[in-house]
């Protein structure tokens, strides 16, 4: 597969060494799939909503690969030597797109008012908080009540979306007008929305980084069908295809036209991380030893290499070793059916069939379904496949209603962010699919996850992080998979568009189109 390799710079270079400065001007026709529900990122941060609107909104931070913060609507920041009292000093003549000054007090509603309402996942993070002051116009100072190893990475536009607080100081925010015309301080503006067809952002002429954007427009294409989305980029219609937006089987077919780029880069802030929900309550899924087996009844590399086109990587634990404190020094579940029999047996499986629930997000999910249902009959277990919708699905994980389910979840590039919300037990309740649904319990576990959270040092937390990480994987609550690849296909000539740890969400303000 070809991969395009993109620097953070906005230069390239070019043919004969020589450096090509960007152009500006052009459309840059991009698929967005599945539609949006709303732009609104404040209220609503499913993915493609992220996707669209991480180019209209803004928070105070970037992350490079690595995930180290890199300036945004903050130009500086710093941190007490006790880990308590975050300082940040915005960029000048920052405006909204209406016109209106940007400033501290703007990050203070935000993130101490609106998003503590509207944002769960950031509310979590914002427990920590003592208070958040605007001493002036361009400084915010978050004070926290204990020192919390992750806050630093909570500054991107999908976790901190900073909105206007002109527009929704004391009104009704999920009523708010101003909610189907999104305004930001980002490099585009909302121009166009016609449901079913496409979403057109333009530049923001007065835009506070002088000479970005270079592109004119993004134009999102709405286009349900996967087949049609390839089709429309071999044509010519679309120059963008973000990462999912075509079936994993035509990933490599796509990639070999004329003039087109591949990166898998851009995913490493949200570390996509496969696994297999296991009701860890009642049935034989709540004996660790039958966990244990499936661990070694399922051939997680015929998934990588067949299903998913040799994209991603084996998940070792419950880390993704995209993000930070990951370790593999943990129990290794290679490929062993014999070894899969032999603990199957000795959990005293009654033959009781399990309800196996897979992922309704296309194909290859399907196909993932139907590869693991044979993996674990050939292990001796019974399997009942249990058809859905995504409502569906939604609605039983929700409800606790399966033995065994598929899903992924993003982990934020911190296991306290993304991760522990998995496994501890204070995060079991029902209504959602997103927190500890599995309804695993150790109060070992609550314990390390609390501590590394909290602990100063890099070093503190490494070190609580390889233990819960070591037990984990011994008690196997969840059966981990693939760390998922979604590689970014686009034209050659469409330059760097992926240069955040969240690629093309907020890749199009350095994007530019060389003739």
């Amino acid at each position: 597969m070809k991969r395009l390799v993109l620097a953070f710079s906005a230069l390239a270079m070019v043919a004969g060494g020589a450096v090509a400065e960007p152009v500006s001007g052009g459309r840059a026709n991009v698929v967005i799939q599945p539609e949006p529900p709303s732009l609104m990122l404040g209220l609503v941060q499913n993915g493609p909503t992220q996707m669209v609107a991480g180019n209209i909104y803004e928070s105070l931070l970037r992350y490079d690969h690595d995930l180290n913060p890199m300036p945004s609507l903050a130009k500086s920041w710093s941190v007490s030597e006790d880990g308590k009292t975050y300082t940040f000093t915005l960029q000048d003549g920052v405006k909204w797109h209406d016109g209106t000054a940007f400033s501290a007090a703007d990050v203070v509603f935000t993130a101490d008012v609106f998003l503590r309402e509207t944002h769960a996942r950031l509310r979590a993070s914002l427990k920590h908080v003592e208070s958040i002051t605007a001493p002036d116009d361009s400084t915010v100072v978050f004070q926290l009540k204990n020192p919390f190893g992750p806050f630093i990475g909570i500054f991107e536009a999908g976790t901190m979306p900073i909105v206007p607080k002109h527009i929704y100081e004391g009104t009704d925010y999920k009523k708010n007008p101003a909610n189907n015309t999104p305004i930001g301080t980002g490099p585009f503006k909302f121009a166009d929305w016609v449901k079913g067809s496409h979403i057109l952002l333009t530049k923001n002429e007065a835009y506070w980084d002088e000479g970005k954007p270079y592109l004119d427009e993004i134009y999102w294409h709405v286009i349900p069908d996967a087949n049609s989305r390839a089709v429309a980029f071999e044509t010519g219609k679309v120059d963008v295809l973000p990462g999912g937006s075509i079936e994993n089987f035509d990933v490599e077919r796509i990639s070999n036209l004329p003039n087109t780029c591949v990166t898998d880069k851009g995913w490493e802030y949200f570390g996509p991380h496969a696994f297999l929900w296991l009701n860890n309550r009642q049935g034989p899924t709540a004996n660790k030893q039958f966990r244990q087996a499936l661990m070694y009844a399922i051939d997680r590399n015929f998934a990588k290499e067949v299903l998913w086109n040799g994209l991603g990587n084996l998940a070792s634990g419950p880390v993704s070793s995209s993000t930070k404190f990951y370790s593999n020094d943990v129990t290794q579940y290679d490929y062993n059916p014999d070894k899969a029999r032999e603990l199957v047996k000795a959990s005293g499986y009654d033959g009781t069939p399990v309800r196996l629930l897979p992922m309704p997000y296309g194909e290859t999910w399907l196909r993932w379904g139907e590869a693991v249902k044979q993996n674990l009959q050939e292990a001796g277990i019974k399997v009942e496949s249990v058809a859905t919708d995504v409502a569906g699905w939604n609605q039983k994980l929700s409800e606790w209603d399966y033995d065994i389910a598929f899903t992924y979840l993003y982990q934020y590039g911190d296991p306290a962010l993304g991760v522990a919300r998995t496994y501890v037990s204070t995060n079991i309740a029902k209504g959602s699919p997103w927190n500890n649904v599995g309804g695993y319990e150790s109060t070992e576990v609550d314990n390390l996850f609390g501590e590394a959270a909290l602990a100063v040092t890099a070093e503190e937390r490494q070190a609580l992080y390889n233990k819960v990480q070591s037990k984990l994987v011994d008690d196997v609550p969840v059966a981990w998979l693939l760390e998922l690849g979604f590689p970014t296909i686009h034209r050659c000539n469409v330059k760097s568009l992926v240069n955040t740890a969240i690629g093309v969400n907020d890749g199009f303000k350095d994007a530019y189109i060389e003739k």
